[in-house]
């Protein structure tokens, strides 16, 4: 195990809760383990550490990362997406390797709108090449969360949204039976709405395919 991810799991563990790990296994429809460590204590935890360890250098983050993915508690995977958040706009090109690892694995709600919204978006605002690569990849993958991830990268892109790519997105995916593309859709269409209300309200009247869900969360604040 690399020393600094052993020195993590040391620290993380001598934090754990496990009054608290149960409910918040629970609440995550026991997809994972947890130690019981919640966000205020986690964010005290990682800026203690960082402070006395300094971050990870872009060469061995996949390597970290990686390692924290493989452990079975959710807090270490949670590390993992907190240290790439802090690295994110250092790491090269060929980050979005590991970026995709992370993504198809251990998926879940927490960690893949984490990345999509944030990690994601960095890589295709900074390498539009990779953007073309992985857009085009991801848009017609058989793994539901890649096709989550094109669907919520544009999140905080505001009115630099590219719709008329979003409103593509969307078609291809119209008739999905899962919560999560459907509710992902919605929730594109709702935070674009904070930038053109009218232009989300036409495309929501004008696609009658639109699954309900979708089209409730897309109209939720106009």
């Amino acid at each position: 195990m690399h020393p600094y991810v052993l020195a993590l799991k040391k620290l993380f563990e001598a934090n754990a809760n496990p009054a608290q790990a149960g409910p918040m296994k629970r609440y995550m429809r026991d997809q994972f383990e947890y130690l019981g460590i919640k966000g205020p204590h986690f964010e005290i935890l990682m800026k203690g550490f960082v402070k006395a360890n300094g971050l990870p250098s872009i060469d061995q983050l996949d390597t970290i990362v990686r390692e924290l993915w493989l452990l079975p508690q959710r807090e270490f995977q949670y590390i993992g997406t907190s240290l790439i958040s802090k690295l994110e706009n250092k790491v090269g090109p060929e980050f979005i390797t590991t970026i995709e690892y992370l993504l198809i694995t251990k998926s879940w709600w927490d960690t893949v709108d984490m990345l999509a919204s944030h990690t994601v978006w960095t890589q295709f605002k900074r390498f539009p090449d990779v953007r073309k690569k992985y857009l085009k990849k991801w848009r017609k993958s058989d793994n539901f969360w890649l096709r989550r991830t094109t669907l919520l990268f544009q999140l905080g892109y505001k009115k630099e949204t590219d719709f008329d790519l979003l409103c593509e997105l969307i078609h291809e995916n119209l008739g999905s039976d899962e919560f999560f593309i459907n509710k992902a859709i919605g929730w594109a269409l709702r935070q674009y709405a904070r930038t053109n209300p009218a232009l989300v309200k036409k495309f929501v009247k004008a696609t009658k395919e639109l699954n309900p869900l979708s089209q409730r969360e897309a109209l939720k604040n106009i």
